[in-house]
């Protein structure tokens, strides 16, 4: 067995973002909102995404100012996308999430439960999103991992979560209940959840993964993954194995603190690794970073989310990921002991991450990276890399030329439907 010993402590639910299972976006606003680059600097482009010849086609006709702003997946404020909201204003200087997405130039955005009213309503927001982002669909993510983390739940099926599914030992079970989530998913224009959990959870006090994940026994939890990404894809929206390198080992919460985790090299490639390696041959399509400190895999002591040894020694390099590397949540505690809200962003692409989640302050993150990429400090091949990724995830999901149009009748239908119920009470069992 690989579960530690020790006093088993309750499962604390985090605060937000993607490690964690509360309700919505927290923090308060900046006292002072630095502004964006002027639209003076942003060469417009008139024709559409769809318009190039091929994805080469699409970057080509994008600005610096665009194509930084693909970067960034933040937490906007609001039931619809033309919903004014004194949030939007003081965080981002636009007061709805359209001007919002268009202000920024954004590659996507999360949604959370203060963002879910009706099914009717979350198509209207999504259909309203991506038409605010006039050129570029699209990511619309959100965490809807079932069970503890259920952002959509109020909507959607309620099918167990992880560890349930996990002691069932059946990959047909896990397969079948990621499918009918992201059916519901995609229905009401959600085209990229952070689910499944990779993590080994061999601390039994671990206060943020806990139930989450799948199990203690990593070649389980592997098959798990696994069952569990291809029923994405079957689904046709994308999945993000997290949090990479592992996270399963620690009695600390990376939303109020850093966690340190000693495992050797041998014991990550033994434990910690097979879920994720599971997940790459399956064909997931991102893979979320961990604000976690892995002393023998970096002695820089820097988060995995700022590690350059991690993201691409690791996770590009040795095993092979090509796919989008998102980071967890960047307003969460563990990765913000160390450096400001500046140089976080611009650490994370240096160390090769492609998707910025919840920045603490996005006007802030945006123009330091765009200030970096001016400066060379990150390079035009490096920017063009991780757009060419993020590109090619909309382009696998149907999403370029054009997104699709969610349907609220169709959606309706597909939501909490008779067959995805079964499934439901299948895996329950």
């Amino acid at each position: 067995m690989f579960r530690r010993t020790g006093t088993a402590g309750l499962l604390v639910m985090a605060l937000a973002a993607c490690a964690g299972g509360g309700g919505g976006p927290v923090g308060a606003a900046p006292a002072t909102r630095p502004e964006v680059a002027p639209p003076s600097t942003v060469q417009q482009s008139s024709s559409s995404a769809g318009q190039g010849s091929g994805l080469p086609g699409v970057l080509s006709k994008m600005s610096v100012e665009e194509k930084v702003g693909q970067l960034f997946m933040p937490v906007l404020y609001g039931t619809g996308p033309g919903s004014v909201s004194g949030e939007n204003q003081a965080r981002y200087g636009a007061q709805t999430p359209a001007k919002v997405v268009a202000k920024y130039h954004l590659g996507g955005v999360i949604l959370f439960p203060a963002n879910i009213q009706s099914v009717g309503q979350v198509v209207d927001l999504t259909n309203g999103l991506q038409q605010a982002s006039k050129d570029v669909p699209l990511l619309i993510g959100t965490d809807q991992e079932n069970g503890l983390v259920s952002r959509m739940g109020a909507l959607m099926t309620d099918f167990p979560g992880a560890s349930v599914i996990g002691s069932t030992k059946d990959t047909a079970i896990a397969r079948s209940v990621a499918k009918a989530t992201g059916e519901e998913l995609r229905a009401v224009g959600v085209n990229l959840d952070f689910a499944p959990v990779a993590d080994v959870n061999i601390d039994p006090r671990n206060p943020v993964i806990g139930k989450r994940a799948f199990g203690d026994q990593p070649g389980e939890v592997a098959k798990m993954v696994a069952a569990s990404v291809k029923g994405f894809n079957d689904a046709k929206v994308a999945a993000t194995a997290k949090h990479f390198p592992g996270h399963g080992d620690t009695n600390i919460d990376s939303h109020t603190g850093l966690p340190v985790i000693k495992h050797t090299k041998e014991q990550w490639e033994r434990i910690d690794a097979p879920p994720f390696k599971a997940a790459i041959a399956a064909g997931v399509d991102a893979v979320m970073s961990a604000h976690i400190v892995f002393p023998k895999l970096d002695p820089s002591r820097d988060p995995a989310t700022l590690s350059k040894p991690i993201l691409t020694g690791l996770l590009r390099n040795k095993l092979g990921f090509q796919g989008v590397i998102s980071t967890d949540a960047l307003n969460m505690d563990g990765v913000r002991k160390k450096y400001s809200d500046a140089e976080i962003p611009v650490r994370a692409i240096q160390a090769g991450a492609d998707l910025l989640l919840m920045p603490n302050n996005l006007p802030v993150a945006y123009n330091a990276v765009l200030a970096a990429v001016k400066s060379g400090k990150i390079s035009q091949e490096r920017l063009d890399q991780s757009v060419t990724r993020l590109l090619k995830l909309k382009q696998a999901r149907g999403l370029l030329p054009k997104a699709p149009v969610a349907s609220a009748a169709q959606a309706a239908k597909v939501l909490r439907s008779t067959e995805h119920r079964k499934v439901a009470a299948r895996a329950a069992r």
